[in-house]
């Protein structure tokens, strides 16, 4: 196992092959899928042949970046994943966060611990310059974990989705954290 960042509770490590039920079990749940396709369940081929490959092909070619199972040191169990990566469009100092938790794993602060690991490794260790996270405006659960991490509340924005959800229309948010902020704290 590739570990790539543990914490009290957490370790993070790449992802395999062998991830494509963790991934379609993560996936299924439509509560988790909420606010990123209105519920709908990611299917089998679409994990198996496009996302697990694109989560792969981060490792190499990225150092450092990419997407991070989520393992419970106590029981082994598989809680979901962290992505900390920039967007094609940003640049390499610019980095996005991001989460997608089981259920199960809601509410007991796995989200903000893994996620100020993350933030803490790419400033320390990384060079990274900015930090952020988006989410849509009505995910209180989500941005929750945006600011017990240390990011703060910077824009509301809107995007043209060609398929709605319900929620879509009050917009997206975006929260952040700079390398100096970072250091204040």
């Amino acid at each position: 196992m590739h570990i790539f960042l543990e914490t009290e509770r957490l370790v993070l490590r790449r992802f395999t092959s062998g991830d494509v039920d963790n991934l379609v079990g993560l996936d299924g749940d439509p509560e988790v899928m909420r606010y990123l396709t209105g519920g709908k369940p990611t299917s089998l081929e679409e994990i198996r042949d496009d996302y697990l490959p694109a989560f792969l092909s981060y490792y190499d070619r990225f150092d450092g970046y990419g997407f991070w199972a989520a393992i419970e040191k106590a029981t082994g169990e598989f809680l979901g994943w962290f992505h900390f990566r920039p967007q094609p469009s940003d640049a390499p100092d610019d980095v996005e966060l991001g989460y997608r938790l089981r259920k199960s794993a809601w509410g007991k602060g796995y989200g903000s611990e893994g996620s100020r690991a993350l933030i803490d490794k790419g400033f320390t260790e990384f060079g990274v310059r900015r930090v952020y996270a988006q989410t849509m405006a009505i995910n209180a659960g989500s941005r929750r974990v945006m600011e017990k991490c240390g990011l703060r509340f910077v824009k509301n924005f809107h995007l043209d989705w060609p398929d709605p959800i319900p929620g879509t229309e009050h917009g997206e948010v975006e929260y952040a954290i700079t390398r100096e902020e970072w250091a204040a704290r």
